[in-house]
Parts: structure tokens; C-alpha cells; sequence
């Protein structure tokens, strides 16, 4: 059984930074896709954030293009999502999630386990 624990999630300023962090058990995760989501009261979960199984390839969703980042550390069984320049709309439970072995995978039924969540919540 695969899981993922999210940690890093709080409260900060708009314009402010936060670091998130997916630890995963096991030997499941070097081998694949990685992917952040998230999802804010009363809306469906959006696509964040996507890195390929060796790190060489990331896609972002179009609302957090050149804020954020993805990487991952093999090593660690860890993905990161570093947040920038933070903005009140960014408020909203972040999931980390695997997919397959390989692709750059951006709906959410494409990945088959999931953590359960990080709040972050940005004031204005």
C-alpha cells in the first residue's frame, strides 16, 4: 500500500511564500509520475502541478505558471511544491497524488493514490 503524507500547509500574506512537502512510503515512488492538486470550498479539484518520474519534465496549471515549483527528491521519496508570490485565491487543500510511470499527467483520475491534504490559506 502506497501512502503520502503532505506536510507544510499554514497561513501566510498575500505575496508570501510556502514550501510544501509529500513523503512517500516505500519503493513506491521513484518509479513515477507525481502530481499536486488542490481543491477550495464549494469548487472541484484543479490541477497544480505535474514532474516526471527522473525530474526532467514539470507542467504547471495555467493559475500558477512562474509561482510555482515542483521537484522531487528520489533519494528522500519527497516531492516539493515551493509557492511564490502567494495570492488570496491560492487558499485551498493541497493533495500530492501518484500516477502512472511515466507521462506528465494532469486529471485527476489518472493517479491512483492519493495523501490526504495540506490547508493553505493566503490572506489579503
Amino acid at each position: 500500500q502506497v501512502q503520502l503524507v503532505e506536510s507544510g500547509g499554514g497561513l501566510v500574506q498575500a505575496g508570501g511564500s510556502l514550501r510544501l512537502s509529500c513523503a512517500a512510503s516505500g519503493r513506491a515512488f521513484s518509479g513515477y509520475v507525481m502530481g499536486w492538486f488542490r481543491q477550495a470550498p464549494g469548487k472541484e479539484r484543479e490541477f497544480v502541478a505535474t514532474i516526471t518520474w527522473d525530474g526532467s519534465s514539470t507542467y504547471y496549471g495555467d493559475s500558477v505558471k512562474g509561482r510555482f515549483t515542483i521537484a522531487r527528491d528520489n533519494a528522500k521519496n519527497t516531492v516539493y511544491l515551493q509557492m511564490n508570490n502567494l495570492k488570496p485565491e491560492d487558499t485551498a487543500i493541497y493533495y500530492c497524488a501518484r500516477g502512472r510511470p511515466s507521462g506528465l499527467l494532469v486529471r485527476d483520475g489518472e493517479y491512483g493514490y492519493w495523501g490526504q491534504g495540506t490547508q493553505v490559506t493566503v490572506s489579503s
